[in-house]
This record gives structure tokens, sequence and C-alpha cells, in this order.
């Protein structure tokens, strides 16, 4: 899937892309399932709330195979390569859930921030590239940019270790009124099955969700492979180490895996675990990680 030129303007310009219905409702429901699956694993990757809500599973390309064919989708994986004008590896990858009711907020923050000063990434020459599993609209606790923010490379930031369980270096809230007030805020919203690709110095954010629709989006951030990391104190899961190449796979691997489902209509779903041995978690579970 190739950008026009009208849509790498854009991009240039406002720092984000959104692209409806690049994947099917069936692809984007075989996924959602499997998020599901994911969230409910014991394992270090899984992150919950304080309320033991889901919030994020890490790495799920590695022990998820619907995950790991995503991770190497064409869709995603052409237009990066286009923007980033060469080929890529996976520098993070992560299943991030707002809850219904219970979603916590994500501060405002620049990933590129976080890759350069805890991973030594030497430039913003990566980028995320986000699908929707879930229909997002404005209740939901959808994603809030900052078009232009981009332009502006890494803002001061504080690190934040106390507003959620997850550690992240976070913008001061003048800087965040600035940038507003520059370019104003968007908030992309679409059914499940949509992609949202953004710079990795965008400055965004999002609201809790106490609505009753949950939101879950699966987000790939991919890195020139020549731009990798040089420092490798947090954790492989967060900050992957495995910078070869990614080989896009078929166009059809997902509908493969639907196919696959279909053909025994009356069997049990099946389990794409790439890692059997992790037990689920038990319907209590809330601890944080």
């Amino acid at each position: 899937m190739r950008l026009t030129d009208d849509q790498l303007r854009e991009f240039d310009e406002t720092g984000y892309l959104f692209l409806p219905d690049v994947f099917s409702a069936a692809e984007a429901a075989l996924l959602r399932r499997e998020a599901d699956i994911c969230f409910a694993l014991r394992r270090e990757e899984v992150w919950l709330e304080d309320n033991g809500a889901p919030r994020s599973a890490f790495a799920a390309h590695l022990y998820n195979e619907a995950y790991r064919r995503i991770a190497a989708h064409p869709r995603l994986l052409e237009p990066v390569m286009q923007i980033l004008d060469g080929q890529v590896y996976m520098h993070q990858f992560k299943i991030n859930a707002k809850a219904a009711f219970d979603g916590a907020v994500w501060q405002w923050h620049q990933d590129y921030g976080t890759w350069q000063r805890d991973d030594d990434m030497p430039e913003p020459r990566a980028m995320n590239i986000a699908v929707f599993l879930d229909d997002v609209t404005a209740a939901n606790g959808p994603l809030l940019l900052l078009p232009g923010s981009h332009k502006l490379g890494v803002l001061e930031a504080s690190h934040d270790l106390e507003t959620t369980t997850y550690p992240l270096w976070c913008l001061e809230r003048e800087t965040v009124r600035e940038l507003a007030d520059r370019g104003g805020v968007v908030a992309p919203t679409g059914k499940a099955g949509c992609v949202l690709m953004f710079h990795s110095n965008m400055a965004h954010a999002s609201p809790p969700n106490i609505s009753p629709l949950s939101r879950v989006i699966v987000y790939l951030s991919l890195c020139e492979v020549s731009n990798h990391i040089r420092r490798f104190q947090r954790a492989e899961w967060r900050a992957l180490r495995d910078f070869a190449p990614i080989e896009p796979l078929a166009d059809d691997c997902l509908e493969e895996l639907i196919r696959l489902e279909r053909s025994t209509p009356d069997q049990p779903a099946r389990d794409h675990s790439l890692d059997p041995q992790h037990e689920p978690l038990p319907a209590a579970a809330g601890a944080r990680r």
C-alpha cells in the first residue's frame, strides 16, 4: 500500500495520516479477539491498571500468531518504509486498551523523546502506525494529536512515575498549550480496521475512557534499520533488539487465519498463542505490573 504524493505532503505538514478501511471488519475482529487472549496472560509484558483493567500487552507479535502476522503486514510496512526511505525493524510493539469505564489516561508525550532519552535512538527516523481494533469515537478515549508539533524536535519533558502504572516522559502543560494554540488539537476517529500513522516527534495523549465502550488499538513502532538504538537499559520487550529488516508477508496473511477458523466451524475457536506455557490470569487478577 503506497501513499500518494498528496498524502506524503499532508504527513510532512501535519505529522500524521488517517487511513480509513485499511483492514476488513473480519481482520479487525480476529485481532480484537486475540487481544483479549493476550491481555489475560500472566506474563511481564502484559500491564494492567491498578484496578485490574487491561492497559498494554507489549511484544505480542512474539507470543501470538495473529499479531506476528500484523507485525509484518505489507499494508503497514510499505507506507512506513516509503516515508522513512528504507527498511525497518520493530522497535516496539504494543496493544493498548482503554477498557470501558476504567481506561486510564495517557499523558501528553512524544515517543521519540523516550526513545532518545532511554534507548539512545540517534534520530527520529522512526514512527508509529496503528490499527483500530474497536470503533474509536469521541466518547471512548480517542488519541489526541497536536498537528505540526513534529517539526519542533524533542521538547522538554519530565519523567512521570506516578500518574499511571506506566512510566512516561511527559510534556509540560504550558508547552502543550502553546502547541495547541499554534496548530490545534485533533482526535482521529473511525471504525475498526482504520489506520493512523504519526511521526515519532508528534505530541499526543489520550483521555480516560469513562464510557461503556471499549477502545483497543495495536501500535507498531517501526525504525529505519541504520537508526537502531544504542542503549539497552529497558527490558527487551519494551525496546526490541532484533534489528533485522522485517520482510513483509502476503497481503492475505490475516485472511488465511480467518479461513482456517471458518473451515472448522464446529470446533472451538483456535488458540493462536505462540507461547502456550503462560497461563491466563485468574478472573479476579488486578496487580500492577
